[in-house]
């Protein structure tokens, strides 16, 4: 039988030093939150908008060097307001990276299933946040068939009774060039998902200002990487990637600047007897 060695590393620090200490293209996914601008004031200190871009940039350099040319960077960041205003740091930002040698592929919908009700002026309660999608290159590694999802009810009518336009393929009446075969469905079960994402906020840890749902590491981890594969988040917190990559037989690494929160993630994530070397802990678990 062989035996696969699963490494997680846990690392006290700022990202922006820490990164430098990891190898040119050792990293298969970067998934991450970091503090939003002018939020997390006490734990994080906040970083204003206007110098928001200013602050990433070192650190997601970095994370470029890092990250595989067939790797992917994941990034869960959402927009404020200012004056009553969106502000526009997050577009920035995302020019930004561009300019920076990040290709923009996709762009997800994080939908907060149980966002908390409230009442503004001038605006609706959020419910959704950006997940940005970037790559060293267009060509990268993408399991799509890890995150398909059942067909659903509609086909159990739509499927019934097919008509002759349904059993060849239907092209767009607008000349775009895309087109449909209902036909096709008929031996499939399963179907590719689309760029929303439905995942309730994660209420059960309350010692961290900002924890994302496991489902949301887990469904990209599942997405762009295989077992054994390494996976990195520079910004930890109380250790949700760490934890999720773990479990999922993935190798990762996590960096956290706040004492506090390495304690957390470390003693979730990590054998509680471990030592604790050099700010920086490993473990390695031997998996069948």
């Amino acid at each position: 039988m062989n035996m696969k060695k699963v490494v997680t590393n846990i690392i006290l620090g700022d990202s922006k030093e820490k990164l430098t200490e990891l190898g040119d293209n050792s990293v298969d996914l970067i998934i991450t939150s970091p503090p939003y601008a002018d939020q997390r004031k006490n734990t994080y200190g906040g970083i204003s908008p206007e110098k928001y871009v200013e602050w990433f940039l070192p650190i997601s350099k970095e994370m470029l060097r890092v990250l595989k040319p067939s790797g992917t960077f994941i990034l869960n960041i959402k927009e404020k307001v200012v004056s009553g205003e969106r502000h526009t740091y997050v577009l920035e930002l995302i020019l930004a990276l561009r300019q920076q040698g990040w290709f923009w592929t996709e762009e997800f919908i994080w939908h907060k299933k149980n966002s908390f009700p409230g009442k503004w002026p001038n605006r609706f309660r959020d419910s959704w946040e950006r997940v940005l999608q970037f790559n060293k290159s267009k060509d990268f590694s993408m399991y799509q068939e890890a995150v398909m999802v059942l067909v659903g009810d509609w086909a159990k009518s739509r499927l019934k009774n097919l008509s002759v336009k349904d059993l060849s393929r239907d092209e767009s009446k607008v000349g775009s060039g895309f087109g449909k075969k209902i036909a096709n469905w008929l031996i499939r079960d399963k179907v590719y998902p689309n760029n929303v994402l439905h995942f309730a906020t994660e209420c059960g840890n309350k010692s961290h200002s900002a924890v994302f749902p496991e489902a949301l590491p887990e469904w990209f981890i599942k997405l762009f990487t295989k077992e054994g594969d390494t996976v990195l988040d520079p910004f930890l917190g109380s250790g949700t990637t760490t934890r999720v990559a773990k479990r999922m037989n993935r190798n990762s690494i996590g960096i956290e600047v706040l004492e506090e929160y390495y304690n957390l993630a470390k003693a979730d994530v990590l054998d509680k007897t471990e030592t604790n070397k050099n700010k920086s802990l490993f473990i390695e678990l031997q998996q069948a």
